[in-house]
């Protein structure tokens, strides 16, 4: 009989930058890319083909509380100022014992969006604030 495996959590993750872990992130999104499709016809063919065409990545979404550090506000800020400032990206999923089971490596990223917290006089939610990366490329591994 096969031993049973179970699938990874969502919640066991950290996210290093240029191979430095930087603060907890509550949420990371856009894992994710895809291909486009090319369609032609040859000559007298009835029917279209189909060949792959430009690879796309997406845009990555990491969300984490403020706190007093403000290195991904100022690595966009470099951004903004036209600094090229791209750095490598890893995203690690971990296991339940926090052994690194799965990598992303998001390769010649840059920050291309920073949002701050939504501030509330009655709310009592952690300050969140947001970096969407842009990235030309994505691998997977598993470790």
């Amino acid at each position: 009989m096969a031993a049973r495996v179970d699938p990874y959590k969502n919640f066991n993750f950290r996210v290093e930058i240029d191979g430095i872990t930087v603060a907890g992130f509550s949420e990371c999104s856009g894992l994710e890319s895809e291909v486009a499709v090319i369609e032609y016809r040859e000559g007298a063919d009835i029917s279209v083909r189909k060949l792959p065409g430009l690879a796309k990545f997406g845009d990555v979404t990491l969300k984490r509380g403020i706190t007093k550090s403000s290195v991904l506000q100022d690595w966009h800020r470099n951004i903004l100022k036209g600094v090229p400032d791209r750095k490598d990206v890893a995203v690690i999923l971990m296991d339940d014992e926090k052994n690194p089971v799965v990598l992303w490596r998001l390769s010649h990223t840059f920050p291309r969006k920073w949002q701050g917290p939504t501030l509330r006089g009655a709310g009592n939610e952690v300050a969140i604030e947001t970096l969407e990366l842009c990235c030309e490329g994505l691998e997977r591994e598993t470790l």
